[in-house]
């Protein structure tokens, strides 16, 4: 099983409960492991042969911006939805859904999520 491991991908957006964290919005920190079969890529050293890092961050990006969503929860799980969509090699991932500046009284580095989806058989 091989794994392509992107971290700390910073997005602004605009999710939360809260009203004005609809409103002014907030940095995210993304931390997203594929897993791809990259025997190919490791042999042919060509990038069409892996899923290029640059077009999943494109991915992540897109998804994460798109909406607002109350939950962090279901803006990872967009994430990870978006990817599988996007990615027909990539059959698990692992996403860490960071935020730092959640309304908390409490001194935290960040709050977070992760969740881990595996690609479902075909229907």
């Amino acid at each position: 099983m091989d794994k392509i491991t992107i971290k700390n991908l910073k997005i602004f957006a605009f999710h939360g409960v809260n009203p004005e964290e609809k409103e002014n919005g907030q940095n995210f920190y993304i931390d997203v492991d594929y897993y791809v079969d990259i025997k190919k890529a490791c042999k042919s050293d060509d990038v069409n042969d892996t899923v290029s890092y640059a077009k999943v961050v494109k991915v992540i990006t897109a998804a994460f911006t798109k909406e607002k969503y109350n939950l962090i929860e279901k803006a990872a799980e967009k994430v990870a939805d978006s990817i599988f969509d996007s990615f027909e090699d990539v059959f698990r991932v692992e996403i860490t859904l960071k935020k730092p500046e959640a309304p908390v009284k409490a001194d935290f580095d960040y709050m977070a999520v992760t969740i881990t989806r595996e690609r479902q058989s075909a229907k």
